[in-house]
């Protein structure tokens, strides 16, 4: 794998780094006022925030599955500091504790990690069972609750996560959790037509909202119906339509934090444009295009760019690679 060592070392670099550290703590009483990074978060602390460095870990788990030969022995050493049954159970009781915390974003990631491990047979991945059980419950209980999906292309986008969840559930054999997702999936965009693309991208985004939309439908319609309803949903693309979402973004790696989203969005993007393709065949060397340009353009910024870039994009790139 190209980028093997180059991301894993990376990736292994931020989770170590201590501060910045944007802990979004929320409270509970006048004594839970101590928000030091590794006390709160003993399994996921450094990489910036408690999301980043649970989908950096992934990445870890991702690269050590793909290219061990390459990636030496550092990220295991990580991943065993970190994945302890202790500091699980204390990330456990976290989110047990703060039902909204991390919802649903942080959630996906850490799903994705668990499952990831489980599949690589790290000798810790038993230890993440709880935290697979914690996010479980979490997402049953929130699904019924939530009427309407977010659809704008930050965190709290619907679809984004319900793809990774969809994904990370059907690893982890949670058929209960796979027919909640795919359920609510369908009741929220099962009837979309005709998206209107021509304002994106929003400032801040790393995602697209319409490629994410239809990356989660992929997972959850038999082929057939899939085709059908993408080209009702995005008529057009890869022709004469939704042109924006095959170019390269406007960039910014000057440590602005909400700045750099828009490197992930060419990555994202890439991600998404390669798996939709194969339906589209007609236009698929269009769409596959347009995802190359994007990932060349940002690859740098992985691993050479300001903190505020490297502390996550390795797993989107990862994303973007894997769905060649």
């Amino acid at each position: 794998m190209k980028y093997a060592a180059g991301w894993a070392e990376i990736a292994c670099e931020v989770l170590e780094t201590p501060y910045p550290y944007g802990a979004a703590h929320a409270s509970l009483d006048p004594d839970d006022v101590d928000v030091t990074p590794e006390r709160l978060h003993p399994a996921f602390h450094g990489s910036y925030d408690w999301h980043s460095s649970a989908h950096m870990q992934w990445s870890l788990v991702r690269l050590l599955t793909l290219a061990p030969d390459q990636v030496g022995g550092r990220p295991i050493e990580v991943l065993e500091r970190r994945l302890t049954a202790e500091a699980i159970a204390t990330e456990a009781a976290y989110l047990r504790d703060r039902p909204s915390y991390e919802r649903p974003y942080g959630w996906a990631w850490a799903a994705m990690l668990v499952a990831a491990a489980q599949n690589a047979k790290l000798p810790k991945a038993s230890n993440l069972a709880p935290l697979g059980d914690v996010i479980a419950e979490l997402v049953l209980g929130w699904l019924p609750r939530q009427a309407y999906p977010v659809r704008h292309g930050a965190h709290p986008n619907s679809a984004f996560a319900l793809a990774l969840l969809l994904e990370a559930y059907d690893d982890l054999g949670r058929t209960d959790v796979v027919d909640a997702i795919r359920g609510r999936a369908i009741e929220w965009f099962g009837q979309d037509t005709a998206y209107d693309t021509r304002f994106e991208p929003s400032g801040t985004d790393f995602l697209s909202p319409a490629l994410t939309e239809a990356e989660l439908m992929r997972r959850v319609l038999p082929e057939d119906e899939y085709k059908t309803w993408l080209t009702a949903f995005l008529p057009g693309l890869g022709t004469d339509a939704h042109q924006q979402l095959l170019e390269v973004p406007t960039t910014d790696d000057s440590g602005d934090g909400q700045l750099a989203h828009l490197s992930g969005l060419a990555l994202s993007r890439a991600w998404q444009l390669r798996t939709i393709a194969p339906t589209l065949p007609d236009v698929a060397d269009v769409l596959r295009a347009g995802a190359d340009r994007q990932v060349e353009a940002v690859l740098p910024t992985v691993t050479e760019g300001d903190f505020m870039s490297t502390h996550w994009l390795v797993s989107f790139a990862l994303l973007a690679t894997l769905a060649d």
